[in-house]
């Protein structure tokens, strides 16, 4: 009886354990002034803020590419929050490549601020598949201001998010799959008339975005997908500033991201986390003042 016991015991803890998803957080290199993309210090913020969610464990590699030998071994979903362009982590050598296998077999995908952004010649093709859509030069815009998200689509990564008004350096004008094809738009805002003030550059301004804030139409800043296969991507194009973390609404929506991207089931409240100054200032960059 003691044997029979044991080992009912031992297959709930092996299920038990066998149900954990894991999250891969890569975090970029530092890069830009103290409190800006902080990526190391975000992630391993986000990573705290996941520990009390049962049945989730999670790993940080900080300064880019992992260099341990399948470093993605396991995971259900992975957190790019990387400077991006051409120098974009998932653009060097052959990792499109290598990473498609992952998104092949379902892995989620979250991208986050300056990851969103692939080049149009590498990586766009496959952000679209990915995770619905991707910051397009000469089309998508940088500017810093303040974004005032007034309601929600019902959607797990929406729990327990409350109306909130938070300045940071909200891409809009995104690319998206043709036909918005399995895109959910999760946070939208009307930009102000101040984010066309700049000239045109790659980043800066186009007449199209010009001629859409004009007409005062509401832009996609947070972004839900589903792929065929099952995957699901999420793109953010906030989080410049490190002290928007604190936000509870901010991080909360990006936490939910996390475990629905992960294909866990959202709680109802959503995630909660409680963010102190300590943990806010924790891990921070040491970077000079520009």
């Amino acid at each position: 009886m003691k044997g029979i016991l044991f080992a009912l015991l031992l297959t709930g803890a092996l299920a038990t354990q066998a149900a954990d998803k894991k999250v891969v957080f890569i975090a970029g290199r530092a890069s830009h002034g103290p409190g800006e993309h902080e990526h190391r210090a975000g992630c391993l913020l986000l990573q705290t803020c996941l520990q009390n969610v049962p049945g989730i464990t999670s790993v940080v590699y900080s300064n880019g590419w992992p260099d341990q030998p399948d470093p993605f071994a396991g995971a259900d979903t992975v957190v790019i929050y990387a400077d991006g362009g051409a120098g974009h982590p998932l653009l060097q050598t052959d990792r499109l490549q290598t990473f498609g296998e992952l998104m092949n077999r379902g892995v989620g995908l979250v991208c986050l601020h300056y990851g969103v952004e692939p080049t149009i010649e590498k990586g766009e093709k496959e952000f679209l598949d990915w995770i619905g859509g991707a910051f397009e030069i000469n089309w998508s815009v940088n500017p810093h201001w303040n974004a005032d998200f007034k309601s929600f689509p019902e959607h797990p990564i929406t729990r327990g998010v409350h109306p909130f008004q938070i300045s940071d350096e909200w891409y809009f004008h995104m690319r998206f799959r043709e036909g918005m094809n399995g895109v959910t738009a999760i946070l939208s805002a009307v930009p102000e008339a101040s984010t066309t003030n700049r000239t045109d550059g790659t980043h800066s301004g186009n007449p199209a975005m010009r001629e859409a804030v004009r007409r005062g139409e509401p832009q996609i800043m947070a972004w839900a997908a589903e792929r065929a296969n099952g995957g699901r991507g999420f793109g953010f194009t906030g989080a410049h500033f490190h002290r928007n973390w604190a936000n509870d609404d901010f991080r909360k929506l990006v936490l939910n991201a996390i475990l629905w991207t992960a294909r866990m089931e959202v709680p109802a409240t959503g995630v909660g986390a409680t963010v102190t100054p300590e943990l806010l200032e924790a891990n921070l960059d040491a970077k000079r003042r520009r």
